[in-house]
């Protein structure tokens, strides 16, 4: 079974002179039910169809499983998703280890709303927390792509 292990934070301060690669994604989600979340996903110029499963105590780790499609099934997923629309940049920042952040800067109703996630290889591993890392915020389901169309950025206190 295919497992996802990442830690996620909110971004404080400036990371774009790191940046190595960036690349226009905007998603949708035929399912957003937390045992298991079905995302359609155009990142540039190619569609992926993705299932996650349900986060573990740590909300660290969780079952995903993904393939790439085409954009032009992407695009028709996309038109029976359920309502809302994740539009965003993400940004790739080189970390140690051979490890990288991937930064997300959100565009349309969750403007302003900059986070960094980084993938893992287990739980265990450590890694050194650059200065523009803020406060972690992996397992808060209030930052999870599905959640953030169903409550956006804009909405919060």
């Amino acid at each position: 079974m295919a497992q996802e292990i990442e830690r996620k934070f909110l971004v404080t301060g400036d990371y774009k002179k790191l940046i190595s690669k960036e690349t226009k994604i905007v998603q949708g989600f035929l399912s957003t039910v937390p045992e298991r979340t079905v995302r359609v996903r155009i990142k540039g110029d190619k569609g992926f169809l993705t299932i996650k499963g349900i986060g573990n105590k740590s909300g660290a780790s969780r079952y995903e499983w993904e393939k790439e499609i085409s954009v032009e099934d992407a695009k028709d997923l996309m038109a029976i998703c359920e309502p809302g629309v994740i539009d965003k940049t993400r940004f790739i920042v080189t970390a140690n280890d051979g490890l990288f952040f991937e930064v997300d800067e959100f565009y349309g109703e969750n403007e302003g709303l900059t986070v960094a996630e980084i993938e893992l290889p287990s739980e265990e591993t450590t890694f050194e927390k650059p200065s523009w890392l803020g406060k972690e915020v992996t397992g808060d389901v209030r930052f999870y792509n599905s959640m953030l169309m169903k409550n956006p950025f804009k909405d919060w206190e």
